[in-house]
């Protein structure tokens, strides 16, 4: 991950999830002064940081880092007999999807 790239990545995330700097650290327990490194790219995200900025601002670890989302690698078909929203089974399905990318980059075995 390009330390620069990153930071520019979280700060567009900050922005369009309305939050501070302040907001942010408060919200993840990361040190304002520790995310203003972060986003300036004077210092490197660590992934439980980059899990909590995500869970903070409602952005993906992919999109947090630039990695690729699983949404521009994957192909998929669906049929709903139940009344649901192609667009809520879509995220669904690729919510699930992202998770999978994210085990397998962590080295976490899938389980039968």
């Amino acid at each position: 991950m390009a330390t620069a790239k990153v930071g520019a990545l979280i700060e567009r995330a900050r922005v369009a999830a309305g939050l501070s700097q302040r907001g942010l650290a408060d919200a993840t327990g990361i040190s304002q002064s520790t995310l203003s490194r972060i986003i300036s790219g004077d210092r490197a995200a660590k992934m439980p940081e980059i899990v909590l900025i995500a869970e903070a601002t409602g952005y993906t670890i992919p999109q947090l880092t630039g990695t690729g989302m699983v949404a521009d690698r994957v192909r998929y078909a669906a049929r709903a007999t139940n009344g649901s929203g192609m667009e809520g089974m879509r995220e669904a399905l690729l919510n699930f999807l992202e998770l999978n990318d994210y085990l397998d980059d962590q080295a976490v075995p899938a389980t039968v």
